[in-house]
């Protein structure tokens, strides 16, 4: 399989661009069709265009997909790709939940094709070299912050701020994400506590939430109404270093280190295609965390919650 793979984008939403720029920048994989339900954004694309993803995977065939359709409906699109036994890299997060994650986790074993959920932070360069200076050595804290005004993250998406469709809010949306970096840097974690702070239309709009990884303590803080954007990492090793990770620095200007970090999600798909290499455990332990979140939530298991 050395030909370049025809990949298929299924969702021009927000997020397409930058899965179309990775795409075209790279040299393994190429765009063979696009898929959307607007018609409008189908548009300017040098490749068949489709509003029904189902014709698209039958009439084109890819050698893979990328699902960046809303939330409510990653499974559906996901399962219709991989009974076609079609590889898919699916953006986070993988379902709505843990019972859909699995249905698809357990689809794609049995067709046996990759089933890749796109954490797009773990390819930040700055998360890279700090990753690179804790080789070797026990973390004893981690802190990851996500902090943004979501209303300018989601553009015209405006099904990130519809609870049903999304899953819940920051927790459901950029959880995954944050869960992801704690995951990546300390191995599995547990949440011990969680407080979350919702608006008058249900959606969590902050949270902060206590985890442990064996003897490591994590803390992930969400926000959907920050005035501006904060992503970062801070690390206490057990030798008495303190470590920093701005996500965002070197990448001016608003969603500029996406690009690069979406470069790094494609080359890894690219290799669990051809290869079968897996890049982290997939979407389902992201899942568990944010139902973890909600439940502790629900129970009123608040900071300092044993």
């Amino acid at each position: 399989m050395s030909a370049r793979l025809r990949v298929a984008v299924i969702g021009l939403g927000v997020i397409s661009r930058f899965y179309l720029a990775a795409l075209h920048s790279s040299s393994g994989l190429r765009l063979a069709a696009v898929c959307d339900t607007d018609p409008r954004v189908l548009e300017g694309h040098r490749v068949p265009g489709y509003r029904d993803h189902v014709r698209l995977l039958e009439e084109e065939r890819p050698d893979a997909v990328v699902v960046t359709v809303p939330n409510d409906l990653h499974a559906r699109v996901c399962a219709d790709a991989l009974e076609r036994r079609i590889p898919v890299c699916v953006e986070k997060p993988l379902a709505l939940d843990a019972v859909q994650g699995r249905r698809l986790t357990d689809l794609a074993a049995g067709s046996g094709v990759p089933l890749f959920t796109a954490f797009h932070r773990r390819y930040n360069s700055a998360v890279g070299r700090l990753r690179a200076a804790c080789a070797g050595a026990r973390v004893e804290e981690l802190t990851v912050r996500y902090l943004e005004r979501i209303e300018e993250h989601a553009g015209d998406d405006s099904w990130y701020l519809d609870v049903r469709r999304c899953g819940g809010g920051c927790v459901a949306d950029n959880g995954p994400n944050a869960y992801d970096l704690v995951d990546l840097l300390l191995g599995p974690a547990h949440v011990v506590s969680a407080h979350v702070d919702r608006d008058a239309a249900g959606a969590d709009r902050q949270a902060d939430v206590e985890l442990r990884a064996g003897a490591a303590r994590a803390r992930i803080l969400l926000d959907w109404s920050y005035p501006g954007e904060r992503k970062d990492l801070e690390v206490r090793l057990a030798d008495g270093r303190s470590l920093y990770a701005d996500m965002l620095a070197g990448h001016s200007g608003f969603k500029n280190s996406l690009w690069h970090e979406y470069e790094g999600v494609l080359a890894a798909f690219e290799r669990s295609v051809r290869y079968g290499t897996p890049d982290g455990e997939g979407g389902l332990p992201a899942l568990r965390f944010v139902e973890d979140v909600y439940r502790l939530e629900k129970a009123g298991a608040g900071r300092g919650a044993a």
